[in-house]
């Protein structure tokens, strides 16, 4: 049975880094903590990289800023996909 895939929140990967950095610093293997925080090794080096060193705060407002981001690149697809269509009509009355 496959296991299904967990969405984490910026706060609780910020959580599950720091519990992995105490776990790491007290003795545990790699492979433990990894089990004990359930992902695996590529998720939380991936998480290192980007989360690496912020507070939970920090890594929601990072998150809050790529949504917003996101959406004002939709938005401006859509602005000038619609500009391109208007000049197609423009240049179809010619």
């Amino acid at each position: 049975m496959k296991k299904r895939r967990k969405r984490h929140s910026a706060e609780q990967i910020v959580k599950k880094l720091r519990d992995a950095d105490v776990m790491l610093n007290s003795g545990k293997s790699l492979e433990e903590v990894l089990k004990m925080v359930e992902v695996s090794e590529a998720t939380l080096a991936r998480w290192r990289s980007k989360y690496g060193g912020m507070k939970s705060e920090e890594a929601k407002r990072l998150k809050d800023l790529e949504g917003e981001n996101a959406r004002l690149k939709r938005l401006l697809a859509e602005a000038e996909l619609d500009k391109a269509m208007l000049k197609e009509a423009l240049r179809g009355n010619d």
